[in-house]
């Protein structure tokens, strides 16, 4: 895998869905069963969930066209012994159905905003990779008293986020770049109703080439503790992503005054897809930042 990602420093459509691929397919570790799992009825639609381990809520939140397995598989097993994590798929992911309902990032922060109070959750600690990293931004927007700490991994508030060579790619991918794809397979081995495949890839991207900003000053407000990881090399400008870390309070001179709340990962080496690949890594930047 790592071989297969090394040297590749110019993101095509082609690359993109191969990255995604890679993620949905990497290799797993130990398996945890949840505890509690199901559907929740939420502004018109069902969302699935499971609840995995007992202790302080942690909301997991996958990015796009993945699962809560694929996605948080091989986290699962360590933060559920001392935290109740609640995993959630989004709106035509996983075991959730395809809805023609509008798909953004409001409406999705709305959804899981909905699951917590389903499972009475008045406020917990939340991580998401890549679009629920995107989400979690939004629903700390929308609903601050939510959100405790806030983890986001390769992820960004606004489009402008992203390297222009990523969003070039997500403006240019073709749905016939899935068709008979590992990607299908995955979808038709969770997927409630596998007719709606066609529709899900077309919404996912009109989604994925749509603009999007939640506003500087929406994050400059943000008064939970926000952890940011990104890879060196994952597709996020990197000066866009320091001046998201100025807005939530970093970037001082710890030395002359206190060091900030909030904190910023950057690790070397790490394309959008292997960093989450990393998961001791990502473990322990998680477990030293919520404990």
């Amino acid at each position: 895998m790592k071989k297969a990602l090394k040297g590749l420093n110019v993101l095509k459509p082609a690359l993109v869905i191969a990255m995604l691929l890679f993620t949905v397919f990497r290799s797993k570790g130990q398996q945890s069963k949840p505890a509690e799992s199901g559907y929740i009825p939420v502004n018109g639609i069902k969302v699935y969930y499971e609840v995995f381990g007992n202790g302080k809520p942690l909301v997991l939140l996958h990015g796009a066209f993945m699962t809560i397995d694929a996605n948080w598989g091989e986290l699962i097993p360590e933060l559920s012994k001392t935290r109740k994590v609640i995993a959630i798929e989004f709106q035509g992911h996983g075991h959730t159905p395809f809805s023609d309902r509008k798909f953004d990032l409001a409406t999705l922060a709305s959804d899981v905003d909905s699951v917590m109070n389903y499972l009475k959750v008045d406020s917990a600690d939340v991580a998401g990779y890549s679009m629920g990293g995107s989400v979690a931004y939004q629903l700390t927007i929308q609903n601050p008293k939510r959100v405790k700490k806030l983890v986001i991994i390769s992820s960004t508030y606004k489009s402008t986020g992203w390297a222009p060579q990523v969003t070039e790619a997500f403006k240019n991918m073709k749905p016939e770049m899935f068709t008979n794809s590992p990607m299908k397979t995955a979808y038709d081995a969770a997927a409630p109703d596998k007719t709606k495949w066609t529709k899900f890839i077309a919404q996912m991207l009109a989604f994925i080439a749509s603009p999007f900003d939640m506003g500087d000053n929406n994050i400059a407000k943000i008064t939970s503790p926000v952890l940011i990881i990104s890879g060196d090399n994952d597709g996020l400008d990197k000066v866009e992503l320091g001046k998201t870390y100025q807005l939530l309070g970093g970037g001082v001179s710890a030395d002359m005054q206190p060091m900030p709340k909030s904190h910023l990962a950057i690790v070397p080496s790490q394309s959008h897809v292997s960093l989450m690949m990393q998961s001791k890594m990502i473990l322990g930047y998680l477990n030293g930042f919520l404990n």
